[in-house]
């Protein structure tokens, strides 16, 4: 059983009550608590050594980091995230001053958004430290942007360049929190999520949440530099494309709009975010599947992302 199919089997008659707006199957809950206009946002994430970084890290990369999910998380979802609390689970002996440098990365990136970390917990882990935040927002009702929304016809959208992110940017990546704000500021997102598990994985949420399809132009896929040098390294034989598919931890932002409102966003994205690529990348579909068209024509993609317990 890997990772999805365990979440479908936990999730299937999860307990729910008047304050649930969108319950597991997002990227963060969102509540009704009675704030007027606003819903309140709550989201969990962890990171843990061995598998979303190594003893080699330095600590206060891997503070952000942990961090850096859960602002991601909101960003997917326009939301303003507010305060979060830690729980760490340590190994015996610990280090404290590794300790200090890991929240001072953490503590960093927290007062850049303005989140207040307001507590937590710590518990004794044997072999491997982790580190796992809760955190708290809220977001305008009018501006929440959902998985569900992705209709045939939307052009699909991604920010920055993908693939090869074990490079080092997997643990320094800022979360798309201005650039989201900004964007359900000026056009009418149907869909987004934050690409953490790859995007041949993390479109087809978008898809399976709206029961439609896409077809992605090979061609346009923004390739990172990352991905492309270490294609040329290793002997592994994953191109450069496949990395940008499949690898993950890219942390950029995936979206669907209108198609005739295309044109528009990328003039005003220009000028707003010069130095960071937007890229239509594709289509949606009414038609199941997800597929790819390059020189060669359309065919069906069959490489996911990166699925724990596989």
């Amino acid at each position: 059983m890997n990772e999805l199919e365990l979440i479908k089997r936990l999730t299937a008659s999860l307990p729910v009550n008047a304050a649930v707006v969108t319950g597991a199957g997002d990227d963060c809950a969102v509540l009704d608590l009675g704030v007027p206009g606003r819903w309140v946002l709550f989201k969990t994430d962890a990171v843990v050594e061995g598998v979303h970084f190594t003893r080699e890290a330095a600590p206060g990369q891997i503070g952000h980091k942990a961090l850096a999910r859960c602002l991601s998380d909101f960003a997917a979802m326009a939301g303003q995230p507010t305060a979060a609390v830690v729980t760490l689970g340590l190994p015996e002996p610990f280090d404290a001053e590794f300790l200090s440098a890991l929240y001072a990365g953490m503590n960093g990136l927290a007062t850049r958004y303005q989140v207040a970390i307001v507590g937590g917990e710590t518990t004794a882990n044997p072999e491997r430290l982790f580190v796992s935040l809760a955190m708290l927002g809220t977001v305008e009702q009018a501006k929440c942007v959902r998985r569900t929304g992705a209709k045939p016809g939307d052009a699909v959208f991604v920010t920055g360049r993908l693939g090869g992110s074990l490079a080092g940017r997997h643990l320094e990546f800022e979360p798309r929190l201005v650039e989201a704000d900004w964007l359900v500021e000026h056009v009418a997102v149907h869909a987004m999520i934050d690409l953490s598990d790859g995007l041949a994985s993390d479109l087809r949420h978008l898809m399976e949440q709206a029961q439609v399809g896409a077809e992605l132009r090979t061609a346009s896929i923004p390739i990172s530099p990352d991905a492309k040098r270490q294609a040329r390294q290793e002997a592994s034989g994953k191109t450069p494309l496949l990395a940008a598919l499949t690898d993950g931890e890219d942390f950029e932002l995936l979206f669907t709009v209108a198609a005739k409102e295309a044109v528009p966003l990328l003039d005003g994205w220009k000028r707003r975010f010069p130095d960071l690529p937007l890229t239509c990348i594709g289509r949606i579909t009414a038609e199941p599947g997800l597929r790819l068209r390059d020189k060669d024509g359309l065919r069906p993609l069959t490489e996911h992302g990166y699925i724990h317990f596989t």
